[in-house]
């Protein structure tokens, strides 16, 4: 038995996700025609609030398609030094959209209205990148899944208000978020300009992201997402999925909450990790003592088919998910409290 904890990503569609899929009704979303990615957009856009909602074949694509929204070539974003969009995306804000990132250094992949309204370029200053765009992500993963504080979004956003400039949340595990928090869709669609949403992480479909956003910049987004090869035929397969994830596997996240505050448990009492950053959701970042020692903690996990990731600079990283069951859960806590090097 293969305990795969290195991402959300990892897992298969349950029989219920399936079956949905395989009755699902089609047609060809070019022409806009497929009933079932037509019915997860309009939903979509209804929980948030907000006008229009499109579907996308990846995260990545929904936030490179909001940064070309909001930006023009040789703009400026600014996010947190840990952002998705800076070091996951392939350097797609620069190759598709021409623009740099002005990095801020924040805490837990979070960081402060102070800190937006200090990077923010003068508008006059035409030796300066023009500051056209805010981005957040939340849940933070290089933060270790935290989850931001809402009032001080709020705050973030009205700086952007004063300042002229969009604001977008790359929500790739936005539902983990709103479990934690007992926030709403609505009250992020009501901060927001654009949102993108995943479905393929905490909800376990095997594909898919939403991009969701009011009628002035999400009428150009077909396009856009066209530019970039996301125009998909009879996709209502896989909105399906997505549809029947909302239904069902929302709500079931805070058991991989609380499986990961089970690990950082016991993370903690161990002699041979240094740090272990606090858990709010469904990851667990932790670092060990020695730098050296990592090989050799993931090669005697792998001796018991037990799978996590190495981040680089000691850090090791577990997902909690949905295919990771309470058995495998039980196993995991065991090796993991008798782990000596």
């Amino acid at each position: 038995m293969i305990i795969d904890l290195r991402s959300d990503t990892v897992t298969q569609p349950t029989k219920g996700m399936l079956d949905a899929m395989m009755s699902a009704k089609t047609g060809d979303d070019v022409y806009k025609e497929d009933p079932t990615v037509n019915a997860l957009e309009a939903r979509i856009a209804e929980l948030f609030g907000m006008d229009k909602a499109l579907f996308f074949p990846t995260g990545t694509m929904a936030n490179q398609t909001a940064l070309k929204l909001h930006t023009n070539p040789g703009d400026q974003v600014i996010c947190d030094s840990n952002a998705h969009i800076y070091h996951y995306e392939g350097g797609g804000a620069s190759f598709n959209s021409g623009i740099s990132c002005k990095l801020i250094q924040g805490q837990g992949g979070m960081f402060k209205a102070e800190q937006v309204e200090e990077a923010i370029n003068p508008p006059d200053f035409y030796h300066s990148p023009l500051t056209s765009l805010v981005e957040i992500e939340n849940t933070a993963n290089r933060g270790g899944g935290s989850c931001w504080d809402f009032n001080e979004i709020k705050k973030i956003k009205t700086v952007c208000l004063q300042h002229n400039l969009g604001l977008h949340l790359d929500g790739a595990r936005f539902w983990n978020a709103l479990v934690a928090t007992n926030e709403t869709a609505k009250d992020y669609g009501s901060v927001f300009d654009t949102i993108s949403v995943c479905l393929s992480k905490g909800l376990g479909c095997p594909v898919g992201s939403v991009l969701v956003g009011n009628s002035k910049l999400m009428d150009n987004a077909v396009r856009i997402r066209k530019i970039l090869g996301g125009g998909m035929r009879q996709v209502g397969y896989l909105a399906a999925a997505g549809l029947y994830a909302l239904d069902h596997h929302v709500e079931r996240l805070a058991e991989d909450h609380k499986k990961a505050k089970d690990i950082e448990s016991v993370l903690k009492k161990l002699s041979i990790v240094k740090h272990v950053q606090h858990v709010e959701t469904n990851i667990i970042i932790f670092e060990l003592h020695q730098k050296a020692d990592e090989a050799k903690f993931l090669e005697a996990l792998s001796k018991h088919q037990i799978r996590l990731s190495g981040m680089g600079h000691g850090k090791l990283r577990i997902v909690t998910h949905l295919d990771y069951t309470d058995q495998m859960h039980d196993k995991v806590l065991d090796i993991l409290s008798k782990m000596k090097l």
